[in-house]
């Protein structure tokens, strides 16, 4: 019977687990997040029955720290076993996992759960500095709405709220979807996709003389959803994966948040199976993109946590 993931030292001992993380933050050796030291011999491991797991001491600034610091772990009172179990699990569910269902599974307060899976997504959020596609490349683009399903008070008349979401996708790379608010579509296609791509969408007129090399349309009006290799195919399994999430999992989903879940199911996409990443392997990039990322209770506003 094979060995379950779960059973491994890092997610049951708290030495194991701090060893897990400087692996992959500190892959040539620790470094100080004060003063940015990273020569060995001025960093020492601080060591004794009360002094707690990962500390070391900086002899140049002469500063104590942990990897913790300058992470999403920083200030949290979790232990980072409980951390990386979380972690490990929203990386491994493909649908995304509940607020809920974390609390239930790492014993922590509703709140602790709530606040510790959006620094997840805040770790899985991509910095969206290159454009998609570019020359001989296709990049499909579409939108779908996303209703918040929490029952609120509503005058006669009144729907519950819609986020237009937008997703574009190079085939065979990346995805990406943003909450499409005061800018335009075509706005968006200009930030993130080269200009020197083709474009593939549906007939809407908002994608009339987008700023790239050559633009292709299916008419979904006209009952059209494939010729030859124009389609959007790859964009509407990615959002049947996203509104099942959305709905399934997490049910009720605000726009305060909304950018968070949806980086977590872009990441998740943009580190499939498909491509040869594995659930360790994800959890690893994910625990690599929190340098630098803090997100606070006030941030993430836990009066919105109604998973």
């Amino acid at each position: 019977m094979a060995k379950s993931i779960l059973s491994d030292a890092r997610f049951h001992n708290e030495e194991a687990a701090f060893a897990y993380v400087e692996e992959q933050l500190w892959p040539q050796g620790p470094v100080c997040p004060h003063c940015g030291n990273v020569d060995g011999a001025k960093i020492g491991r601080l060591q004794g029955k009360t002094t707690r797991a990962g500390l070391r001491k900086c002899y140049a600034c002469r500063k104590p720290f942990t990897v913790r610091i300058g992470t999403i772990f920083e200030d949290s009172h979790l232990p980072l076993r409980l951390w990386l179990q979380a972690i490990h699990l929203l990386c491994s569910s493909k649908k995304g996992i509940s607020t809920r269902q974390l609390q239930r599974t790492l014993g922590c307060g509703m709140k602790t759960a709530w606040h510790l899976g959006h620094r997840i997504r805040l770790a899985m959020t991509p910095t969206m500095d290159a454009q998609l596609g570019g020359a001989g490349k296709v990049v499909e683009a579409d939108e779908t709405a996303i209703t918040n399903s929490r029952k609120t008070k509503r005058g006669p008349g009144r729907k519950r709220p819609k986020h237009i979401v937008m997703s574009l996708v190079e085939r065979g790379g990346d995805i990406r979807s943003v909450i499409m608010d005061h800018r335009s579509a075509m706005s968006h296609v200009r930030t993130h996709v080269h200009k020197d791509s083709r474009l593939v969408t549906d007939q809407a007129q908002h994608y009339k003389f987008p700023p790239v090399a050559q633009h292709d349309a299916v008419d979904h009006s006209k009952y059209e959803w494939v010729r030859d290799d124009v389609h959007t195919n790859t964009l509407e399994g990615f959002f049947s994966v996203l509104k099942r999430g959305l709905i399934g999992t997490y049910q009720h989903v605000g726009k305060k948040h909304l950018n968070r879940y949806l980086a977590e199911f872009d990441f998740r996409q943009n580190t499939r199976v498909r491509l040869g990443i594995d659930d360790v392997e994800r959890t690893k990039i994910t625990i690599r993109g929190m340098l630098g990322k803090r997100l606070t209770y006030r941030d993430s506003s836990v009066s919105d946590a109604h998973e």
